[in-house]
């Protein structure tokens, strides 16, 4: 390069890129504009959603102050239901009677309003489980509402409003602890099943994972049996009350099989087992006649059957029958408790194909056994009531039951 040659700059010009200013936020003008639509309309929901369908406002920046005014009647606070600056009307969901017929149309009109902007659906949301954990914030009376319009949503099945959204919320333990939580939820409660049956709310409670869990929304003292069934009851819900008493029931059979299951199994002691079912039986109030229904559950599902050898599945039966013979005896103490165990029988051998051909055999054992007496066996083969088998059972039985009576003549 010569000495007058003047150097340059190579190489490519970058262009500089635009940065996306956004819009300062104003959530003020926007709950103005909003609830300047309900004033002019006077509170006239069907006029307002119209309005606000033709409107330009930008809902999917204000979701969630949209909500608030369409709750409480204009913007709250940040983070809290306390009532924010800025203009305000009175046809708001908590400012409207407590009362369902009254509560109904803001349901359905929300409902427009998701079908049109299904984008709020989020911030529906949002606002609901804000208020929801708020709830000692609010007056009784407000609190009401909310209950009230949770149960509509969800007897219209409301958009955006799934279970966890209102059940999860709740558990926060000050507002169990006050005992705001049960107070709500026995309002909702009440006011969904005057429209619907107990199966849809079971449904609503399992969807939201409280179906097993509903002693969480009791103050911690009051986590019984015995105290879900005396509120509910007061308030009206008996029908609520038994699917609780079943699902405890359950949970407490399940408790005792599985417990039966694990010693028979690790071959406890027979005394041992017979006092773990007393203590099970006690605990939970079992009646008489399901600890025997359970007991042979148990005793034939610890059994390890074979797949196709017939005569070695009915030396295991015999087997687990004489084993456990003295089990049985210890809680087949009356004759109705002994054909409830026949009936028992008779219904598993009818259902279990490797088990059809073994009745008349295991009735024999449990006769040889002293679990069953004579006279079970005879007003069962004379009068029993259960259908299922039992044409070809009491024909498998003729020369057992046959034998029994000649044995009594003899006598």
């Amino acid at each position: 390069m010569s000495s007058k040659e003047k150097p340059t700059l190579g190489g490519q010009r970058i262009k500089t890129r635009k940065r996306n200013i956004a819009a300062p936020l104003d959530p003020a003008a926007f709950a103005d504009a909003v609830v300047q639509i309900y004033l002019d309309n006077a509170g006239d929901l069907e006029l307002i959603a119209k309005c606000i369908e033709s409107s330009d406002l930008n809902f999917s920046r204000y979701g969630d102050t949209f909500f608030e005014v369409v709750f409480t009647g204009g913007r709250t606070q940040p983070g809290t239901t306390k009532p924010d600056e800025g203009e305000r009307h009175t046809y708001s969901i908590l400012d409207c009677e407590a009362k369902r017929e009254v509560i109904l149309p803001s349901v359905i009109y929300i409902q427009k309003i998701l079908r049109r902007r299904p984008f709020l659906i989020k911030n529906l949301e949002n606002v609901m489980r804000r208020f929801l954990q708020s709830l000692e914030f609010f007056e009784e009376n407000e609190r009401i509402k909310l209950a009230i319009f949770t149960a509509l949503a969800f007897s219209q099945k409301l958009s955006g409003l799934p279970p966890e959204t209102v059940f999860q919320p709740l558990l926060k333990d000050n507002l169990v602890g006050k005992g705001l939580v049960l107070t709500f939820i026995t309002d909702f409660f009440k006011e969904y099943l005057i429209d619907n049956p107990l199966d849809d709310l079971i449904s609503i409670l399992k969807r939201g994972k409280m179906e097993d869990n509903l002693l969480e929304f009791f103050p911690s003292g009051k986590r019984s049996a015995e105290a879900f069934s005396e509120h509910f009851t007061k308030a009206g819900m008996g029908a609520l009350v038994e699917y609780n008493d079943k699902k405890i029931f359950e949970v407490k059979v399940k408790e005792m099989k599985t417990a039966l299951t694990t010693q028979i199994s690790e071959e406890v002691d027979i005394s041992e087992v017979i006092e773990t079912v007393k203590q099970h039986v006690k605990d939970a109030k079992l009646p008489e006649i399901e600890v025997v229904r359970i007991l042979w559950d148990v005793l034939m599902d610890a059994v390890q059957w074979s797949g196709k050898n017939q005569q070695q599945n009915a030396n295991l039966a015999l087997r687990q029958v004489k084993t456990w013979a003295k089990l049985l005896n210890t809680f087949c103490t009356s004759g109705k408790l002994e054909l409830e165990l026949l009936y028992k029988v008779q219904v598993q051998c009818y259902e279990d194909t490797k088990l059809m051909k073994l009745f008349p055999e295991i009735v024999r054992s449990l006769y040889d056994q002293d679990v069953l007496a004579e006279d079970t066996i005879l007003h069962w083969f004379r009068k029993g009531t259960n259908p299922k088998g039992r044409q070809s059972f009491v024909k498998a039985l003729e020369p057992f039951v046959k034998w029994l009576e000649e044995a009594e003549e003899e006598e």
